[in-house]
């Protein structure tokens, strides 16, 4: 006699909020029997058979019926190999029914399913006791093709999870650990054995990993995935440093629907990051050394290059960045460089913070000089050329990078915790240092950022040192153009006024003179040498040296003019315009002569104002055309003014515009001859010029 089986209650019962599994039904021998949907039985289609020890079939039960197709009441009585296929499979199992009691069997033979076709079966049989003791073979049967496939499957499978690079755990349904492959144990630093059975963060207590359980938590309860979650950790398999791993996360169900538990697939992507993180860092250096060189050096003003390299530099890679230049380079001393011995003299010319690092300027007075001592660490870098890192900054290394304990005070105060200091290097000499320092910044400066540093003061340096060269120039341009101020005449018969500004750039050869010639007379010169800097101010005392030298023979304004075209002609590959009059207050008139400059205005006492329509001329150098002189009337109290091309050209408009702004301005006479120039100035050049501008105003009185 037999009894249905009752169906096993399942290790996991579904989780807490699940839908209740549906299950499936069927009818056996006149009862409704009653399993669990999706079970590997299932899948498989399991036969049961019982066969008594003649091996007549006794059971044939439900699922042999669906296996094979043949009803119980078609098969009972009969014995099994009846429905072998013919051959030595069917010798084999009437071999083994000939030995009741014998070893348990297992193999694949052909059967003749109802259709007629032999189709293999996989068997496991075994020899057991019936109710009243008679031996019973108990057989179970299921489909060979099913049996491969699941095989194959589970062989897969394994193969996968046990082979996988990827971190693969399985969990049940009370996040239980069930299974972890090698590179799991790998990455987290814990053997399966330490896993399997255990809540998931009981063994990873040390690791915060909350993430992750709330993460297969919400997959177990959705069923929805998580792909490609970032999760950072320090597993402890290496826990002094930081990984970042990449998780997703899958449900796992059975085919009909009844939960098992969930999977995390992880893979370490630390190298990745810091390779992504690498390049990136890399390509924001290389766009702030581009940024970089296209900001500094716009000018070629000392203070305002040292300030664009510090502001270059805040905040992209420091929250204070300071520049200071060398005493001795300021001093312009040849080879100029720090001593070998003693402290290092220095001025700084730029400070530039962060908004919340401003305090920390007050360290570096911008303009003031100051020394260093001859050990700390802004003296030993411009003695040896070589860019000092200091990634934390103790009591002593913040002392070695301040001025004063003052100023060591004012850095610590702010929170500046790591610096770097590299030199300002060019043409082989160091000029200065450029100081970084941060605050706000918490992370402290590395090797990538000392490179970069060295960079970008190595770029700079040059244009510190043009800008140097330049300043020194420019102020010996300056010097001779201060040394050749005329000397303006005395007496009641001539007021004269005039200005000199030189460029914001670079210093010219513009200059205006003014001559006591025979006879009360009184020659006006304003001229312009072509080019910059000290070459064209020589020339331009060359020249005003000759003009005085040529007026002392009392020649007209052309013939002068004649005679210097020979001048410059001598002087090699020069040009320059020039206009020469010769005012004589007691015959009240005045003639003038121009080598290619701009015309003269002429203001009549009324306010009268007009552009003096002069003879065409070629700048001197150029030669080959005559030189013409032009006479006009000077009426009592008539104003008469020169002025060099810096005075009235813009770049953006006609020379024309400008000409006649200027007429405009000199239409009110109600001043004096300072207040004109002064308020001409300031209607056409209200800020620095970028071209030299020169200015002369002469009114006449004729004598009483």
């Amino acid at each position: 006699m037999t009894t249905d089986p009752t169906p096993e209650t399942p290790d996991s019962a579904p989780a807490p909020g699940h839908p209740a599994e549906e299950t499936s039904r069927h009818t056996t021998g006149g009862r409704e029997a009653v399993t669990l949907p999706g079970s590997l039985l299932d899948t498989l289609t399991i036969a049961g058979i019982v066969l008594d020890e003649a091996g007549r079939v006794l059971l044939w039960g439900s699922g042999a019926e669906r296996l094979f197709g043949h009803s119980a009441e078609a098969v009972t009585g009969r014995p099994v190999t009846q429905l072998l296929g013919p051959g030595r499979p069917r010798r084999l199992a009437e071999m083994w029914l000939r030995h009741p009691g014998g070893p348990d069997w297992s193999g694949s033979l052909p059967v003749r399913f109802a259709d007629g076709l032999l189709r293999r079966a996989e068997f496991r049989a075994q020899w057991t006791a019936g109710m009243g003791g008679d031996p019973r073979a108990l057989v179970i049967a299921a489909d060979t093709g099913t049996v491969r496939r699941l095989e194959t499957d589970l062989a897969l499978s394994a193969a996968i999870v046990d082979q996988s690079p990827l971190a693969i755990g399985l969990f049940d349904a009370k996040l239980h650990w069930v299974r972890a492959n090698a590179a799991l144990q790998e990455m987290v630093g814990v053997p399966a054995d330490r896993l399997i059975g255990h809540g998931f963060g009981e063994v990873l207590r040390e690791t915060d990993l909350s993430v992750i359980e709330e993460a297969l938590r919400h997959v177990l309860e959705t069923g929805e995935p998580l792909l490609g979650q970032s999760v950072t950790a320090r597993p402890p398999a290496d826990p002094a440093h930081e990984h970042v791993w990449s998780v997703s996360y899958y449900r796992v169900a059975v085919p009909r629907g009844r939960t098992c538990g969930v999977v995390g697939l992880a893979i370490d992507i630390t190298e990745r990051r810091n390779a992504v993180a690498g390049l990136a860092a890399a390509r924001s250096r290389l766009a702030l050394i581009a940024e970089a060189g296209a900001a500094i050096g716009t000018t070629l003003d000392l203070a305002t290059t040292a300030r664009e390299l510090a502001d270059a530099t805040v905040t992209r890679l420091a929250d204070l960045a300071t520049v200071d230049i060398l005493e001795a380079v300021l001093d312009e001393a040849p080879g100029a460089s720090v001593a070998r011995e003693g402290p290092a003299r220095f001025r700084t010319l730029a400070a530039t913070a962060c908004d919340g690092s401003q305090g920390a300027c007050a360290a570096y007075p911008v303009g003031k000089a100051g020394s260093y001592d001859a050990s700390p660490i802004v003296t030993g870098v411009v003695r040896t050329g070589k860019g000092r890192l200091l990634p934390r900054l103790g009591p002593d290394q913040l002392q070695g990078i301040a001025r004063d304990d003052e100023a060591a005070a004012i850095l610590r105060d702010t929170g500046v915790h790591s610096a770097l200091v590299v030199p300002l290097t060019a043409r082989g000499d160091v000029l200065g240092t450029l100081t970084l320092c941060r605050t706000r910044n918490r992370s402290p400066f590395d090797t990538d950022d000392l490179a970069l540093a060295t960079e970008l003061a190595a770029r700079a340096a040059i244009s510190v040192d043009n800008a140097r060269l330049y300043s020194r120039e420019r102020n010996t341009a300056l010097i001779l153009q201060r040394s050749m101020r005329p000397q303006l005449p005395e007496g009641d018969d001539i007021d004269v006024a005039l200005r000199y500004l030189p460029a914001i750039s670079e210093a010219g050869g513009d200059w205006c003179d003014v001559l006591r010639l025979p006879g009360g007379r009184i020659g006006l010169v304003v001229g312009d040498v072509m080019g910059k800097g000290v070459h064209a101010a020589a020339i331009m005392g060359q020249l005003r040296s000759t003009i005085r030298a040529l007026a002392r023979l009392d020649l007209t304004p052309d013939a002068l003019l004649g005679h210097l075209e020979d001048t410059v002609e001598s002087l090699g590959d020069t040009t320059a315009t020039c206009v020469y009059a010769i005012l004589d207050p007691v015959a009240g008139h005045c003639d003038i002569a121009s080598a290619g400059h701009l015309p003269p205005v002429l203001v009549q006492p009324d306010g009268t104002a007009e552009l003096l329509d002069l003879p065409n001329a070629v700048p001197l150098g150029v030669g080959g055309v005559p030189f013409t002189a032009h006479r006009r009337d000077l009426r009592d109290g008539a104003t008469i003014a020169l002025f060099t091309d810096g005075l009235v050209e813009e770049r953006d408009a006609p020379i024309d515009a400008g000409l006649n702004a200027m007429r405009d301005l000199l239409q009110d006479v109600s001043g004096s001859l300072e207040e004109t120039c002064d308020r001409v100035l300031h209607g056409l050049r209200p800020t620095t010029p970028t071209d030299d501008v020169a200015l002369l105003l002469a009114r006449n009185h004729r004598p009483r």
